[in-house]
């Protein structure tokens, strides 16, 4: 039985491409979630529990996030990617190596929620050009929130 044709007011090249580019914005972050979660875990020192209990915070976000990256991307009428390899082609975060101090684990931490910024901003020209509020809406609030996140932790680092 063939399934309904999308009939939302975007053509389906411009869906397509859309999709894409939320495939990486749930690529970077669902790379990060796992960061911040493998932070969460192996932090240590002077600072353990602000981190701990921050870090816990942020990856609780980012794991609803995921959900209504991937959904929008389903609503387009394509598959989310969902696994580790996809994640590793489509992620433009490096993982982290081992386990580092827990100055270091901020920085990559600022460093990654820069990156997903840097990835939703690069989908606003297509998302404006479908006229696609939804995902604009989307990654608008992504990037506020990836933002706000990074300035908190950067302020950690100061002094």
């Amino acid at each position: 039985m063939p399934t309904m044709p999308i009939e939302i007011g975007i053509d389906e090249k411009s869906r397509k491409a859309i999709a894409e580019g939320l495939s990486r914005l749930l690529a970077d972050t669902y790379t990060l979630y796992l960061t911040t979660h493998n932070f969460h875990w192996n932090v240590t020192g002077p600072m353990f529990q602000t981190l701990h209990t921050m870090f816990e915070e942020q990856y609780t976000e980012l794991a609803l996030a995921v959900d209504e990256i991937a959904e929008r991307i389903r609503t387009l009428g394509y598959a989310a990617p969902g696994t580790y390899s996809q994640y590793a082609k489509l992620t433009s975060i490096e993982e982290p190596d081992g386990v580092p101090p827990a100055k270091e684990m901020i920085q990559q931490l600022v460093q990654a929620q820069e990156a997903v910024v840097r990835t939703a901003r690069s989908l606003f020209p297509i998302v404006e050009k479908a006229n696609d509020e939804p995902t604009a809406d989307l990654i608008t609030q992504r990037m506020q929130i990836h933002e706000k996140t990074a300035w908190m932790l950067r302020s950690l680092l100061e002094g």
